[in-house]
């Protein structure tokens, strides 16, 4: 059954390509929605899939690209949002 999660990742994630991380994971993992850059510093990422290809995607992003360092990921449910692949926003 295919889900659709927010994730709000914080810690050193602005200026390290962890957007640029999250997608081409996504794309891997078969997994669309959104990534973008917010004004507190932080990354917010919509993620729709299987169940555990999510898991699997939020196990990569607790840790990240190599200059990343999350402090914290939180993630809750949503509805209503459909997603045909995987973007980038600016």
């Amino acid at each position: 059954m295919t889900k659709t999660i927010k994730i709000t990742i914080t810690g050193k994630v602005q200026g390290v390509g962890y957007r640029k991380f999250s997608k081409a994971n996504a794309d891997t993992l078969g997994i669309t929605g959104t990534s973008k850059n917010l004004a507190d510093g932080s990354v917010e990422i919509y993620a729709q899939g299987e169940q555990a290809p999510l898991d699997t995607f939020l196990d990569l992003l607790k840790t990240g690209p190599q200059r990343a360092n999350v402090n914290d990921l939180k993630c809750e449910a949503i509805a209503g949002k459909h997603f045909s692949h995987f973007e980038i926003l600016e």
